[in-house]
């Protein structure tokens, strides 16, 4: 048992432009899977919390959406949340994709940082996919930026480096009581990541049609006697059209999406799933306040 006294928490933000590694990064942290991840930029949309316990610290990871110019409603609000995952953290990781260096995104995170006088630290991502004179040279224009406490040179992928990092999180996490119970890997409700992991099928499975016309909600849940649970989720598209992408020929897509949802939250939660699966049409609910409250975005961002 731990003594109180000499108990740390740190709550860790990790932040970056789109798809750089984030949720990647954050669910090999955490040890297990509590953020969606796909190829596509933008894939998640809200802040999400996962825990890891290491020694005696507990970490509490934000991961969030990616920042970027944003252009619609959803976009302000997901980027407004990165920002204010970041401006509540005890400390915020950068994450840069090697491979694209520092594009335009990563330079409007660097310069606001700079803006805001805040120390990061920073977590160059995707190092085998990238030689190591060019990983040295955009290590050492980095390093320049004077913005940085520490450095470390990783693959999210491999999980090369990562036990440095850890390691590093876990000496840099303030003293002070852990706020979450000892076995509790993230704060989001059962029922949003159960939408969330079906989203992400849909994304996996048709991520050259309409990934971001799509969204998934649990509307029902319900445990049986045999331990088993039926969850019945709406998949929610913007226009007609889009019903039959998702259901595919003789239903194909939708039967694909709801078997990879369920082996999944099967693992995740270790019992036997039932998926249920409706497609519905409902214009512009990328405008429904409803929607933000459910993903804790702020809808006037």
């Amino acid at each position: 048992m731990i003594d109180r006294s000499e108990q740390r928490c740190g709550f860790m933000a990790v932040l970056g432009a789109p798809n750089v590694g984030k949720s990647t990064l954050v669910n090999r942290l955490v040890g297990t899977k509590v953020s969606i991840v796909s190829p596509k930029v933008q894939t998640t949309r809200t802040r999400v919390l996962g825990i890891r316990m290491e020694q005696s610290a507990q970490l509490v990871f934000i991961d969030t959406p990616g920042v970027f110019v944003p252009k619609r409603r959803l976009d302000r609000a997901m980027v407004a949340s990165a920002w204010g995952g970041a401006a509540d953290a005890d400390r915020i990781l950068l994450m840069i994709d090697a491979t694209k260096g520092i594009d335009a995104d990563s330079k409007m995170i660097l310069d606001k940082l700079r803006a805001q006088d805040k120390t990061a630290l920073l977590v160059i991502n995707k190092i085998d996919l990238i030689d190591k004179q060019n990983l040295l040279d955009l290590t050492d224009r980095l390093s320049q930026s004077g913005s940085f406490s520490d450095i470390f040179m990783i693959s999210a992928q491999t999980g090369d480096g990562v036990k440095d990092l850890l390691a590093r999180l876990v000496e840099s996490a303030p003293l002070g009581p852990w706020m979450y119970p000892e076995d509790q890997i993230s704060d989001m409700p059962s029922r949003l990541l159960a939408a969330e992991i079906t989203r992400e099928k849909v994304f996996l499975q048709l991520h050259q049609e309409l990934p971001y016309a799509v969204t998934v909600e649990t509307e029902g849940w319900q445990e049986k006697e045999d331990g088993s649970v039926t969850i019945s989720q709406i998949i929610y598209v913007e226009k007609p059209g889009q019903k039959g992408i998702v259901l595919g020929q003789g239903g194909s897509k939708i039967k694909t999406i709801g078997q990879s949802s369920r082996l999944e939250l099967e693992q995740l939660f270790g019992h036997r799933v039932h998926v249920k699966l409706f497609v519905k049409v409902r214009e512009k609910w990328g405008d429904d306040p409803e929607r933000f409250r459910d993903w804790g975005l702020d809808f006037n961002a």
